[in-house]
């Protein structure tokens, strides 16, 4: 990350690294996540399941503490003075999709829900585009420090993936719904899919904050 505006570099040093490592945490969950939620419909519940779960239950833990850090360094040192509610909620933003990629998969892992084969490619596909709004979100906030005219440009990659995401749910809720299955399995399947639904809105919101956020730093 490049030097955060508004702020000597010998004071933000370790600030940078400290957001930088949290939001490489954020980007790790998401593509865990990806991984996680691609094996589980195609195998079921595995080892590399078990294993990417673990790793997000990490992550999550590992953005609450450093959440914590960078905040509790931006008001007693008076960093960022200009900005500090406007990063505090981006970090508050992404740490919430880390509380939702945790809880999504330990709900996949308590409930083991099982798609009809005829939903497995539109899900994933889902699932990827929710996953790369995830990822688009973290590389909008690594811009906002660097360049906040280019974090306003990333916004459209944001919407267009939530989009994507949205798109592909409907898709399968409408198959889900056609198929020959007991009604209360296919309130148990839309639950999972409207969560990683979800996961796509809050990027989404995320963007649109970083936007106006942004928008703020360039005037």
């Amino acid at each position: 990350m490049a030097e955060i505006k508004g702020a000597p570099l010998r004071r933000t040093r370790f600030l940078q690294t400290q957001i930088d490592e949290f939001l490489d945490a954020v980007s790790e969950a998401g593509l865990a996540y990806q991984t996680a939620l691609t094996s589980y419909v195609r195998k079921g519940w595995s080892e590399t399941v078990e294993q990417k779960a673990r790793q997000i239950r990490d992550y999550e833990n590992r953005g609450d503490r450093l959440r914590g850090e960078i905040g509790t360094k931006l008001y007693t040192e008076m960093l960022l003075p200009d900005t500090v509610g406007d990063v505090l909620s981006l970090l508050v933003s992404l740490d919430h999709l880390l509380d939702v990629l945790k809880v999504n998969i330990q709900g996949l892992r308590i409930e083991r829900p099982v798609f009809p084969a005829e939903v497995h490619d539109t899900l994933i596909e889902m699932v990827v585009a929710s996953c790369q709004a995830v990822e688009q979100t973290v590389l909008a906030v690594r811009a906002y420090f660097r360049d906040p005219a280019a974090a306003r440009d990333q916004q459209h990659k944001i919407h267009f993936y939530e989009d994507e995401a949205e798109r592909a749910g409907l898709r399968v809720l409408e198959a889900i719904f056609e198929a020959e299955m007991p009604l209360e399995e296919k309130r148990q399947l839309r639950e999972h899919v409207l969560r990683i639904d979800r996961l796509a809105d809050l990027a989404d919101d995320a963007g649109d904050a970083l936007a106006i956020f942004a928008v703020k730093r360039t005037v």
